[in-house]
């Protein structure tokens, strides 16, 4: 799973690399199984429907759709020019307020949940903590999640080392953290924290498939030509083990809902 502290902080350059390809983003970008939020009732003790809730760093709003969807009262933030249009443009009757994480434009003790999908690790902890318990009611609690890799699949490994040796990084573990390791590095120790790992799948058109790949941040700061270059191979190598051209995507959603202690 992600770190939760990102090398570039929130306005660092993959950061603001989201807005040169937010309508990309919002084409190909999976969304969450009904299970996840399933499990966000679970460990809240209590329905979504008629909960005041704020989708931080809400991108396109592909979580805050499915809050919405389930009666949430939801307000999406979010800090980038072209990830807020094309959430405009998808969701006009949401409320939209510009910032970040680590300083909400909300008011006081406001909110029941917020949520952070794909989006915790854009902030910084030491700060994005105390701004959600400020917001929150005593009683609430801040969700955050992360589609992650299935490692045990093994093109998605094969894939996952390739694109890593791509963007000059190293590839993750294959063994994920444990509960208290992922608490740690999420930045959110100190905290009562309960953890649910949620498998899935989606079926998509192999362009879908690798304009998805091409949407990342790690990508979207590399020389495009190099970027054209790996996704051309990749669909040379995807065609072999998908000749139909539709690729199955699995994916093991981390989720981490906190409640102060």
């Amino acid at each position: 799973m992600p770190t939760g502290r990102p090398a570039n902080g929130p306005a660092g350059p993959r950061a603001r690399a989201f807005d040169s390809a937010a309508a990309r983003y919002a084409a190909s970008r999976p969304s969450y199984p009904a299970a996840l939020l399933d499990s966000v009732e679970e460990l809240l003790g209590r329905p979504l429907a008629g909960a005041r809730v704020a989708d931080v760093g809400a991108g396109t709003g592909i979580a805050t759709l499915l809050l919405g969807e389930r009666g949430a009262r939801v307000t999406a933030v979010e800090p980038g020019d072209g990830m807020a249009a094309e959430l405009r443009r998808a969701l006009p009757r949401v409320p939209l307020v510009r910032g970040d994480g680590n300083a909400l434009p909300l008011a006081g003790g406001s909110h029941d949940l917020l949520t952070y999908a794909q989006s915790w690790q854009w902030t910084d902890p030491t700060r994005s903590v105390p701004e959600a318990l400020r917001v929150l009611r005593p009683d609430g609690a801040l969700a955050v999640w992360w589609n992650t890799t299935a490692f045990d699949v093994p093109w998605i490994r094969a894939q996952h080392e390739r694109i890593a040796r791509h963007c000059g990084t190293s590839p993750r573990p294959a063994v994920r953290p444990d509960d208290g390791e992922a608490v740690r590095l999420a930045g959110l120790a100190g905290l009562r924290v309960a953890r649910r790992r949620i498998r899935w799948r989606r079926t998509v058109a192999l362009d879908t498939h690798l304009a998805n790949l091409g949407s990342r941040s790690a990508f979207l700061v590399l020389d495009p030509a190099a970027n054209r270059a790996f996704l051309d191979a990749e669909r040379e190598r995807l065609r072999a083990a998908f000749p139909d051209g539709t690729v199955e995507e699995t994916y093991v959603v981390d989720l981490l809902v906190a409640t102060r202690p």
